[in-house]
């Protein structure tokens, strides 16, 4: 299963949220659902992410195993 990081991601970067929203051309919403694993951004918009916020694409994601 595919965990999101973003909001641990956002919480601890040095821009503002609306900066980043303007930055990727995303709502407030859309972030939002980013940062809680509601939605994910696509490809293109998780490379934006991850460069402006100085990580790797992978660092914005956790793959947990389910238990069977």
């Amino acid at each position: 299963m595919l965990k999101s990081k973003i909001g641990i991601l956002l919480r601890t970067s040095k821009y503002r949220r609306e900066h980043i929203q303007k930055e990727l051309g995303v709502s407030a919403n859309t972030l939002s659902n980013w940062s809680t694993g509601k939605t994910y951004p696509t490809m293109d918009k998780g490379y934006l992410l991850a460069r402006l916020l100085e990580v790797n694409i992978e660092d914005l994601y956790e793959w947990i195993e389910e238990e069977k």
